[in-house]
């Protein structure tokens, strides 16, 4: 949901992925999106995602070109993710189960739609 003034409704009690995941994810699924685009699939403000992009950029998990008006962002799939609970775990195994995820999702509605 988005308030009147254009910000989000923040969410209530605790996810299991992070906005940074979040994040990195909407990126890594589609490299030249807005980052009003971002913000509004990750149901964040822009500033927030504005300061995410500039955490994984300076740690180097991302980086951007700008080209005219857009920028074109590139992930680094082969970074290691930061928690030592996860070490060894890259960005590419990480988006891997994400988008296999979705793809899951999307196969599941797309069978309750065909059996109605």
């Amino acid at each position: 949901m988005v308030a009147v003034d254009g910000v989000p409704e923040p969410h209530t009690g605790w996810t299991f992925l992070t906005n940074h995941a979040r994040v990195l994810a909407s990126i890594a699924d589609k490299h030249n999106t807005r980052i009003r685009d971002i913000a509004a699939r990750c149901r964040l403000t822009e500033r927030a995602v504005q300061k995410i992009i500039s955490d994984l950029e300076r740690d180097g998990y991302l980086s951007h070109t700008r080209n005219g008006r857009v920028n074109h962002y590139q992930v680094d799939p082969s970074k290691v993710l930061r928690h030592p609970a996860e070490a060894g775990l890259t960005v590419a195994s990480l988006l891997s189960m994400l988008v296999r995820d979705e793809a899951e999702r999307q196969g599941i509605v797309e069978r309750a739609r065909a059996d109605t």
